[in-house]
């Protein structure tokens, strides 16, 4: 039989069922440990609302909490990597999961919204080596193509199912105690995870030619966190601000010097060779796109019903699950269909449903609180995510050869998760600069009481319309409240289009870029079961 990527493989018994020792105990912890981390990373989906209220949050600081995570497994990701291709992924998953956990519990003790943030980093250095890691572990015991669209799949599935399950123990502690309650449990679940990494996977590691790169790491860490800075602090402060103009040169320079050193680098934690292959290359650039409409569409999803209606965090919850629900329940359907068809169509099939389902959200009415109407365009998007999350993984993965698997993983995970961080950071950005001027416009011409204008003014100068959106009846400036709720679901509403657009061109740039394409795999790059070396073991003797 002859796969679509050109790969000829066997149909005998042998074909999908031979295993390597260490495979099923290795995608079991895989698997929780992405399970942990995907948790780590949107447990505030359905807390944004109580962060507002018990900290006193405005807009941006409610960004950055989502933000300050990104930023560290995207900084660091890279890195990772190379760690774990050096010392074992095994261990590299085992450290991060430790992370989660202590990032987990300074959370849970946070006393104020700066050491969210702090918290909120650490789960996300700790994500930062589980994903890359525990994605590699799982694929390095993997021996026919079949076999690696099944883990990845798996995996994928694991992650979404996270995903989908975060919201819901965040709502479920806020409802019956405190927000504070569901990182706790969040640190004993990344506790329980590393005990299963160290007792069930098997190490595996490929050294060869890998180094730590400390000038790359440098100049691309400076260069996102500067980047970042200026896209969530543009909205408040203002895009022709000082420090936002400069944290938006700054890293563009900073990014600019890491190409450059990673050009020379003798070991780059950033092989831009990987780039020559097609498909690794349009896989690449629409795991940035087609993520960021994802995350984007699940943060304005998560905004719209926690600080601007102010819904009970159950509710808030329940779109999460059709949100992302999908990508685990079809973990059966999408392994067989990464098999039998052409991971191009998979992704802009999955593309184009995440656009519709994104600007079908558009039409949404802020001041309807009923959940029906976000039935169709969540489950659009999470069966489009469902399709493409494994889809470019696998073509990215089957792009290069075995030996640099660790690096395509990596490169992978920083990609889609740059474009998980740019979600948010951008979806804030739009909503919030698109609201404040609707409002300013709204306010201007109202006939409400000049006291009440001035205070809604000064309030929203200060914390823009989302504060005014909060204010207790009866508050000064309480009176624009419609007002704000108004100006936000513009705001918000702009936000889901963009997402929307984002997704509409990922299917394009997939239609034409890499339908079509097959990955540049010799037989001989096809993946095989990795030697004892890569797994940890004493070298296999020569063949007779």
């Amino acid at each position: 039989m002859t796969l679509n990527n050109g790969t000829t493989m066997s149909q005998g018994p042998t074909a999908g069922a031979v295993r390597t020792p260490g495979y099923a105990g290795t995608l079991a912890a895989a698997c929780c440990a992405v399970f942990v981390a995907q948790v780590a990373n949107a447990l505030p989906a359905s807390l944004n609302g109580l962060f507002q209220e018990d900290l006193n949050t405005h807009g941006s600081q409610l960004t950055w909490i989502t933000a300050a995570f990104m930023v560290a497994v995207v900084c660091f990701e890279f890195t990772f990597g190379v760690l774990g291709d050096l010392f074992g992924r095994r261990r590299l998953v085992a450290a991060g999961t430790a992370l989660v956990a202590a990032g987990s519990a300074v959370a849970a003790l946070a006393p104020t919204v700066q050491v969210l943030w702090i918290g909120a980093a650490l789960n996300g250095l700790g994500a930062g080596a589980m994903f890359p890691g525990s994605l590699t572990a799982n694929t390095a015991f993997t021996r026919t193509l079949r076999q690696r669209a099944h883990a990845v799949a798996v995996w994928s599935g694991f992650l979404s199912a996270g995903a989908a399950v975060s919201p819901l123990l965040g709502g479920m502690f806020a409802k019956i105690g405190s927000w504070r309650g569901s990182f706790w449990v969040l640190v004993g679940l990344a506790l329980v995870s590393m005990v299963l990494t160290l007792v069930l996977a098997t190490e595996s590691k490929a050294p060869e030619g890998r180094k730590l790169d400390i000038p790359g790491q440098i100049t691309f860490t400076a260069g996102i966190v500067l980047v970042l800075y200026g896209a969530v602090e543009g909205p408040e402060s203002g895009w022709t601000t000082l420090p936002v103009i400069l944290a938006f040169v700054l890293g563009a320079c900073f990014l600019a010097g890491f190409v450059v050193v990673e050009l020379g680098a003798e070991s780059p934690i950033f092989d831009l060779t990987l780039f020559r292959n097609r498909a690794f290359t349009v896989s690449s650039v629409v795991a940035v796109i087609g993520m960021f409409s994802f995350l984007g569409a699940c943060f304005a999803t998560s905004m719209w019903l926690g600080p601007v209606q102010h819904q009970d965090p159950i509710r808030v919850a329940i779109p999460f699950l059709l949100l992302q629900g999908p990508a685990f329940l079809l973990i059966p359907i999408v392994s067989r269909l990464l098999h039998r068809v052409a991971a191009a169509w998979l992704l802009t099939s999955g593309f184009v449903l995440m656009a519709i389902g994104c600007l079908l959200c558009t039409r949404l009415d802020v001041a309807d609180p009923g959940l029906g109407a976000f039935v169709t365009p969540a489950l659009l998007i999470g069966i489009g995510f469902a399709l493409t999350v494994s889809s470019v993984t696998a073509v990215a993965l089957n792009s290069v050869p075995p030996n640099l698997a660790g690096m395509a993983s990596a490169t992978t995970n920083m990609l889609r998760d740059l474009g998980f961080a740019l979600g948010p950071v951008v979806v804030g950005a739009v909503a919030l600069s698109n609201a404040g001027s609707a409002f300013a416009a709204n306010l201007s011409g109202t006939d409400l009481p000049a006291s009440q204008t001035a205070a809604a003014r000064a309030i929203a100068e200060a914390g823009g319309p989302i504060a005014v959106n909060s204010l207790p009846s009866g508050a000064p400036g309480s009176a624009a409240h419609g007002l704000a709720l108004d100006a936000l679901g513009s705001g918000y509403s702009n936000a889901f289009l963009i997402c929307g657009i984002a997704a509409a061109l990922a299917a394009v740039l997939t239609a034409v870029g890499m339908i079509g394409v097959r990955p540049d795999r010799s037989p001989a790059q096809s993946p095989a079961a990795p030697s004892a070396t890569e797994r940890g073991g004493a070298p296999e003797p020569a063949a007779k």
